[in-house]
């Protein structure tokens, strides 16, 4: 089976690689594509969440959106060292859903993975449009991995 992990360079797309790995098998996996999607007009950069730090302990903040993408899917491809299938990473330019659904179809993908609700309230809206997009219109299952809940400090 093929399966796309999609990334929007959010520590919530790491996350749920990390969850797809925790209860996935392996061996019925033969190839795990990494894709992040740029917007060729975005006004909001792709995030870097996932991008390296640098010595003064800040992000680069130069990072343009394609090196930005391209350290997010090696980012998650980290993920899946030495686990097993082979792992691919894939930038793709237009709509993240469409894109996404388009490399599904394209690679023949048994399961799509993608984040929903990572960036605040505002991106929450966006990338849960396009998680719901994808898990309507994809031609396989759709893993849709919620954050997980915040711990409310006790009083």
């Amino acid at each position: 089976m093929h399966v796309i992990v999609a990334t929007d360079g959010s520590r919530q797309s790491l996350a749920a690689a990390k969850h797809l790995k925790s209860f996935a098998d392996p061996d019925k996996i033969e190839t795990i594509s990494v894709v992040a999607v740029i917007r060729p007009y975005a006004a909001v950069a792709f995030a870097d969440d996932l991008a390296p730090v640098d010595k003064a302990g800040g992000t680069f903040d130069s990072l343009s959106f394609r090196a930005a993408a391209e350290s997010a899917t090696q980012a998650v491809a980290k993920v899946f060292e030495g686990w097993g299938p082979k792992v691919q990473t894939r930038i793709r330019s237009g709509s993240p859903a469409a894109e996404i659904i388009k490399a599904a179809k394209q690679y023949e993908a048994g399961l799509v993975v993608v984040a929903a609700g990572s960036r605040g309230l505002s991106d929450t809206v966006l990338l849960g449009s396009t998680a719901q997009r994808v898990q309507h219109s994809a031609p396989c299952p759709v893993l849709v991995v919620r954050p997980a809940p915040r711990k409310r400090k006790k009083k």
